[in-house]
């Protein structure tokens, strides 16, 4: 009943809103005709990823917001021995990034067109992921909208118990008040110990590709922050 209690108190605010841009004409047609294949239908029943993914043991990566899922398909393409379950809201990058699949025929990576809070709860079961990652989410920048970050206590229990022991938070911004918050979430929490050789931040992972966005901001001189916690 409490964990009842805190998604719903989630689902309250919410951490994302929908600004659905218009789909383009690929999209739609990659929406059509590659769901199928790729895509994965909500459910309030639990997924068996050996059966998804129709092999078994290899480890599951999943991936809350991948907007156009250019650096989701990358990875996958990269790493073929996981498997990787992406979620979005937005239905533009559902048609991008399933279309992205089929140009760089990529077969470990299926994707969730939903929220992902109730994906999380409804879907995916108790000790199955070994990566969670979660990409500059909205940082909601005004202060009297910080209560709409997804990164919170609340968070975490919903998405900790889903983590294999020894499983891995990894979580990037490139805001330095919200990578101070997560830092605060993350580390007040004794599930998690921090992968950080000094307790704070970890320079970026070689598998987390650099983004136009990203690298468009290191030209500008912003910053980015990476955060890599460990299920003790």
């Amino acid at each position: 009943m409490e964990n009842n209690q805190e998604v719903a108190h989630i689902r309250r605010i919410k951490s994302y809103v929908l600004r659905e841009g218009r789909l383009t004409t690929g999209q739609e047609r990659a929406i059509k005709e590659l769901w199928p294949v790729w895509g994965v239908e909500y459910q309030e029943a639990l997924i068996n990823p050996a059966v998804l993914f129709n092999r078994d043991n290899a480890p599951l990566t999943v991936e809350i917001g991948f907007g156009m899922g250019k650096s989701l398909v990358e990875m996958a393409g990269n790493a073929p021995e996981r498997n990787f379950i992406g979620i979005e809201v937005h239905t533009p990058g559902i048609g991008a990034c399933l279309a992205d699949i089929r140009d760089h025929e990529i077969t470990n990576l299926r994707i969730v067109h939903h929220d992902a809070v109730e994906v999380f709860n409804n879907m995916i079961p108790d000790g199955s992921v070994d990566t969670l990652q979660l990409y500059f989410p909205d940082p909601w920048h005004k202060a009297r909208h910080h209560k709409r970050r997804i990164v919170k206590q609340e968070f975490l229990d919903m998405v900790i118990p889903k983590l294999k022991q020894g499983g891995v938070i990894h979580m990037a911004t490139d805001w330095e008040n919200y990578a101070e918050q997560m830092l605060e979430v993350l580390s007040g929490d004794a599930r998690l110990e921090n992968m950080s050789a000094d307790g704070t931040y970890v320079p970026r992972p070689d598998f987390r590709p650099l983004t136009k966005f990203e690298l468009r901001g290191q030209r500008l001189g912003h910053g980015v922050w990476d955060l890599m916690f460990r299920k003790k």
